[in-house]
């Protein structure tokens, strides 16, 4: 990146993205002088794990550099595209055995730039038969390797990787920070207030709330849904495809957004000589994930609205059998989305053996 390009474009505080975590900013910016070999971020999603991972990595990659330096540095780490910053995503269910062999490969090689590297493992959690695999290159990477796996939980295919790592625990994003960036980015408070309980401490899933409309709406169709319920297949099928319709409309701020990153990408991308070949690929991947995930916190918020009508219901002298066995089905619909079920086939199936309301 010259002079020239580099002024361009200001230089982001990547820090910024990383909201209520304040012992985590404290914790980690004291480290960049002298890390050790790994860190194990864990904490729910939307805490701001992936966002610390960038800007982490970013002040070690730039460290005792020059203000060219830190500049290229930084915008690269942005778009986590800098040669010496290995992010790995999952290209199924899980990470792989292929992967994490790619993994020890690149950890076993010296910094492709600088004295150090930094491999960022996302959705960890997930590692499964992977983590024997990785486990000693982890334990004991090559002189100037960092490592930062990313996970919203410690299963057990990750204790033994944990106890390797310093951990860094992220919290769910405090309400009261939430509402602040959402107004401090333009959103009126009202709106901010109703975005931020309705986010799971989450700031992603805020902001997209903030940006729909028809948030609300969505809400009020998924709590009045037991009342339309007759016992009838064809009322469970017609109400299913209606909840499942109203989803789409969360999905388009998150289109908006991930076309703004886009551009984003492409104007860093040019500035800097041109991005990694595959980093345009990542990028779409992660995009197609995060609208995949989106769709399910959207779908899991609905059935936890329809189980709060049934709530309401027992609160109001209703059955607390029909409440218990509502909670219970719902449950068991949640429990099952990881794994891909037909939603609509599944959706149809919940409501067609919901109880009644008076």
């Amino acid at each position: 990146m010259t002079a020239s390009s580099a002024s361009a474009l200001v230089r982001p505080n990547l820090w910024e993205a990383v909201i209520g975590q304040d012992r985590v900013l404290a914790q980690l910016g004291a480290a960049v002088r002298s890390p050790v070999h790994a860190y194990l971020f864990v904490g729910p999603e939307g805490s701001g794990k992936r966002a610390a991972a960038r800007a982490f990595a970013a002040d070690l990659l730039t460290d005792g550099l020059d203000e060219a330096g830190v500049d290229r540095g930084v915008h690269l780490a942005a778009i986590e595209a800098h040669p010496a910053m290995t992010v790995v995503e999952r290209d199924g269910p899980a990470i792989d055995a292929e992967q994490a062999r790619g993994v020890v490969r690149r950890a076993s090689l010296a910094p492709p730039e600088g004295d150090r590297q930094v491999i960022v493992l996302v959705d960890f959690h997930l590692v499964r038969e992977a983590a024997p695999i990785l486990l000693k290159s982890i334990e004991e990477p090559a002189a100037g390797t960092v490592f930062i796996v990313l996970a919203e939980e410690v299963t057990p295919e990750l204790v033994t990787i944990a106890s390797r790592c310093l951990v860094v625990e992220f919290s769910a994003v405090p309400r009261a920070a939430i509402v602040d960036r959402l107004v401090g980015e333009g959103v009126e408070p009202a709106v901010a207030e109703t975005a931020a309980d309705g986010s799971g401490g989450s700031l992603d899933r805020a902001r997209l709330l903030a940006h729909d409309p028809a948030a609300a709406d969505r809400r009020e169709l998924w709590y009045r849904a037991p009342e339309r319920l007759d016992g009838s297949g064809s009322a469970a099928c017609a109400i299913a495809d209606e909840l499942l319709g109203s989803i789409e409309g969360v999905l388009e701020p998150l289109s908006e957004r991930q076309e703004a990153e886009r551009v984003e990408f492409e104007a860093r991308s040019e500035m800097i000589g041109g991005a990694r070949r595959g980093d345009a690929k990542r990028l779409e991947a992660r995009h197609n994930r995060e609208q995949r995930r989106v769709r399910l916190d959207e779908l899991r918020a609905g059935l936890a609205t329809l189980v709060g009508r049934y709530r309401d219901e027992l609160v109001d002298g209703g059955s607390a059998e029909s409440f218990i066995t509502a909670a219970d089905a719902v449950q068991v619909l949640c429990d099952a989305l990881p794994h891909n079920p037909r939603e609509s086939l599944a959706l149809e199936a919940l409501l067609a053996n919901l109880p009644r309301l008076r």
